[in-house]
């Protein structure tokens, strides 16, 4: 057994006797896992596949034996991680919810009859007889509750979101209803915006390019791509993604967003069933609302639930019907932008060709940030991409543009051609974006020559496994996957959130909180969001602020913290 910070106690010994030969391929190299290879550089394809097949041997370790390695040492705890706070916390988050509720209500009385000025947006008194424009629950909740602390929800920022950001400094006199501008701003670390591999640049060669697109081909494409629009570096993009996805085709869209919403109906009718994730994306959700299709949601990640799911439609299929589905399509997202967890690509693609299903991978957060060469989940957990039948991603997170793609076969590549709405209402990419995806995923494949590409990938995935168990040893709940670059650390309270957006805001550091309605009632988060142009001293610093917030705050939850107590984690 190799000694390179390996600890097992007895019990684990005897726990994973039978994966020796597993621990041994896993630790053979000094602890390196798949990120550490990349692909097309020097070294060999071989090298590539023998990581990639470490790391599949890996992930059955962990699954058979709810053991994963930290540096060596067995930590007790599943790949996917969703550690659970005791009942008092839920039910106190609850009585606060209520008490927020209770007070908003009273100071809507309080308005409605004069005795406290409404600032906020009223429908005419003519108007009243008419069908309300405002929800009243979401009125009251927007009012009372998100504009307390709407001042760490939106923040104007005056320079490229990068490692680091400048805020633009502004007051409020009247509780954040309106605010002031100082004239100032505040330099900070920025831990919220989406920038994996650190393409978020005013300079460098990827900007140089997309300056040189501008002198080119002009700043934009003047009609839709079914009236002959498009571009050179469009073109030229659609082909290297689906050379880089390892598809037959793709196709590129303007806006991420719609990537999902305009062409998931595209793919399914009345008579199919769409099969999503209880934690899939808006646009993902929207998409699916808009295709007329049967929907069905499963617990995240949960196996079980989606195999109940599949096969009770194969068993009585369409209830509206009473004929069986004509197709079913499986949504699901690589990493899950809320949770930073992962998903079982694997067991999804098994029952996938189980119960003849089709697969449909948003790896809008995934590609570029997970794998060893960067391409996304597929890559990570050693899949054949021709098993996922639909590919979707973005380009806003990992290269530092905008728009979205969709990679598979060229018969559902020309048939999304043909049906999307995009390719009818709205406008190709603009020049220098696609061509700032071009030169950013050709630094990531190696074409410029370089390994900068391969650099990146790999301190990401080493920034991810440092920042969180440096985070679960101070004691703090953090949700997902070891390996995800999306970190949720746990509040549960909603009057959190502004104390640790304000304050971590005091300490020059810039990150995201969440709360309802885009996380569950009692899952209040702080999210970070890790990049490869973080250093370790950025993350030290942020570390810092964190456990001094932490304390302040009382969000120490974990009941873990014991097992990283002793465990010396290196960066």
């Amino acid at each position: 057994m190799p000694q390179n910070k390996l600890c097992i106690d007895e019990f684990m010994t005897r726990q994973l006797a039978e994966h020796t030969d597993i621990l041994e391929m896993a630790w053979s190299k000094g602890g390196k896992t798949g990120e550490d290879v990349k692909r097309g550089s020097s070294s060999s394809n071989e090298d590539v596949e023998a990581e990639i097949q470490s790391r599949k041997l890996h992930s059955k370790l962990e699954a058979d034996s709810d053991y994963s390695t930290q540096n060596g040492f067995a930590v007790q705890r599943p790949p996917n991680e969703f550690e659970k706070t005791n009942g008092f916390i839920a039910f106190s988050v609850y009585f606060t919810w209520m008490l927020l509720l209770v007070f908003a209500y009273i100071r809507e009385f309080l308005r409605k009859y004069g005795f406290e000025k409404n600032k906020a947006a009223v429908e005419l008194e003519k108007q009243r007889h008419f069908v309300p424009l405002f929800n009243d629950f979401e009125a009251v909740y927007s009012r009372n509750c998100y504009t307390r602390v709407r001042d760490v929800f939106e923040r104007p920022i005056g320079s490229v979101p990068g490692a680091t950001v400048n805020l633009v400094d502004r007051i409020t006199n009247d509780y954040c209803w309106t605010f002031q501008f100082t004239g100032t701003q505040t330099k900070v670390i920025n831990v919220g915006s989406y920038n994996y591999l650190g393409f978020a640049q005013a300079d460098g060669p990827c900007a140089e390019a997309a300056a040189q697109a501008i002198q080119d081909q002009g700043l934009s494409v003047c009609t839709t791509i079914h009236e002959r629009g498009g571009s050179i570096s469009q073109h030229k993009l659609e082909k290297l993604v689906a050379e880089f996805l390892g598809v037959e085709d793709a196709i590129c869209f303007s806006m991420g967003f719609a990537t999902n919403t305009m062409n998931a109906p595209c793919l399914v009718d009345k008579n199919s069933l769409i099969v999503s994730d209880r934690y899939n994306h808006a646009s993902l959700i929207l998409g699916c609302r808009m295709s007329g299709a049967g929907i069905k949601v499963f617990k995240h990640n949960d196996m079980h639930s989606l195999e109940k799911i599949l096969r009770d439609a194969i068993a009585f299929g369409n209830p509206k019907t009473f004929r069986p589905y004509n197709k079913i399509l499986i949504i699901i997202e690589g990493i899950y932008s809320m949770e930073g967890s992962i998903c079982n690509l694997p067991a999804i693609i098994a029952l996938k060709k189980k119960y003849k299903a089709y697969l449909y991978l948003d790896e809008a957060h995934s590609i570029g940030a997970m794998g060893p060469s960067g391409r996304g989940v597929v890559e990570y957990w050693g899949c054949d991409p021709k098993d996922v039948d639909v590919m979707m991603g973005t380009f806003t997170k990992s290269f530092g543009s905008a728009g979205g793609y969709i990679g598979g076969s060229k018969k559902t590549i020309d048939h999304l051609r043909l049906a999307s709405p995009t390719g009818y209402y709205s406008l190709p990419m603009s020049p220098p974006v696609a061509q700032q995806v071009y030169s950013s995923m050709s630094i990531i494949m190696g074409r410029d020559g370089t390994d900068e590409g391969h650099k990146r990938i790999q301190t990401l995935h080493r920034n991810a496994r440092y920042f969180r168990a440096k985070l679960k040893q101070k004691g703090f709940i953090v949700f997902g996957s070891d390996d995800s670059p999306v970190v949720p650390v746990m509040l549960y309270y909603p009057t959190k959130c502004g104390l640790w957006g304000r304050e971590m805001l005091k300490r020059k550091i810039g990150v995201v909180v969440v709360s309802f309605p885009a996380t569950d009632m009692t899952e209040s988060r702080v999210r970070i969001c890790l990049s490869a142009a973080h250093t370790q001293e950025m993350l030290d610093e942020v570390l810092e602020a964190m456990d001094e917030v932490g304390d302040l705050s009382c969000v120490k939850y974990s009941k873990r913290a014991h097992l990283y107590k002793n465990l010396k984690i290196e960066y």
